[in-house]
């Protein structure tokens, strides 16, 4: 529900923005070279043009990690100046320890409790669901969310219909407790029955990989799903604040291809110059990709202080959500 002012409330604001992509680009002109594909084939279906792949050695943690200090100067914060760290990846560095934990070593963030969200490429979506209430009970000030992710490492690179699509990157916002709204109201869903249309089935057990370790994807399966759901979660969170989507000044949709973020623009009645479109360069990032949209945006001056952002993403799981924000 909207959270209404009353005194001594608490909302939750976004106060900076971060982001972090790899060195190496990796084009489509690239891609030719050892899969059958072309540049005009992956343009016309996706509009992306090319994506970063992490380095060697390079794990999720440290992408976070870069994405998270640019954020940290944003705020005029220190690391040890958070108490809270959520990292949404489906590409954890290990089983366990979480993420979270490994980025809240690498920061320096001593205070922080930490943790990870696995949503897929709703990731960031559902964390800033989850802190917004955990801002809102009082019980934290200052947090950290990122979105951070290699995919490179879970694609199968013979497979054209999924390794053109996906990029590794990591995208970062701090949020901190305030007298003014800033998340006006989320709404998260989720689907099992429908994971057999995007998912990695392969899992580890006594050592061994069982079943397929790399991306799996209906593709027309998804981009009708994704399409219809991303439109209606956005609605609902306009409802709850009594919004509309002529009201939305930017909608920042989950980057998976242009044919999806136009379809969905299209549905929900937002036109194409109010939307933040960064996949041409980065291709699909999973739960990095609102961050790293948002980033963008706001450090080129875009996004405003005091506009109404929708975030919006839909991932494997499946799972969907939205995040209405006042800048």
């Amino acid at each position: 529900m909207l959270q209404r002012a009353t005194p001594g409330h608490v909302f939750t604001k976004i106060i900076s923005t971060g982001s972090y992509l790899p060195d190496k680009i990796l084009t489509n002109d690239d891609l030719s070279k050892f899969v059958d594909t072309s540049d005009e084939w992956i343009r016309s279906r996706s509009g992306i043009q090319s994506r970063h792949i992490a380095a060697d050695g390079e794990e999720t943690s440290d992408l976070a990690v870069m994405a998270a200090k640019r954020a940290l100067d944003g705020a005029g914060l220190a690391a040890t100046d958070i108490d809270l760290i959520v990292v949404a990846t489906t590409t954890p560095d290990v089983v366990f320890p979480s993420t979270a934990c490994i980025v809240q070593d690498k920061l320096g963030a001593k205070n922080a409790a930490a943790f990870d969200i696995q949503a897929v490429c709703s990731g960031f979506v559902y964390s800033l669901a989850v802190v917004d209430k955990m801002v809102a009970s009082g019980a934290y000030k200052n947090v950290l969310v990122i979105g951070a992710e290699v995919y490179s490492r879970i694609v199968n690179w013979k497979d054209r219909g999924t390794c053109v699509l996906f990029g590794d990157g990591a995208g970062a916002v701090v949020l901190t407790q305030s007298k003014e709204p800033g998340i006006l109201a989320t709404k998260l869903h989720a689907d099992g029955s429908r994971r057999s249309i995007l998912n990695v089935p392969g899992h580890v057990r006594n050592g061994v990989v069982y079943g397929d370790p790399y991306v799996h994807m209906d593709g027309p399966a998804v981009f009708k799903m994704a399409v219809q759901v991303m439109a209606d979660v956005c609605n609902e969170t306009l409802a709850m604040a009594n919004l509309t989507a002529s009201d939305i000044d930017w909608l920042v949709p989950h980057q998976a291809n242009v044919r999806i973020i136009d379809a969905t623009g299209k549905r929900l009645g937002v036109s194409p110059d109010k939307t933040i479109v960064t996949v041409q360069g980065q291709g699909n990032t999973s739960a990095a990709s609102i961050p790293l949209a948002l980033d963008t945006a706001a450090r080129d001056g875009r996004i405003k202080a005091g506009q109404l952002v929708q975030t919006v993403g839909v991932g494997g799981g499946f799972t969907w959500g939205s995040a209405l924000l006042r800048w």
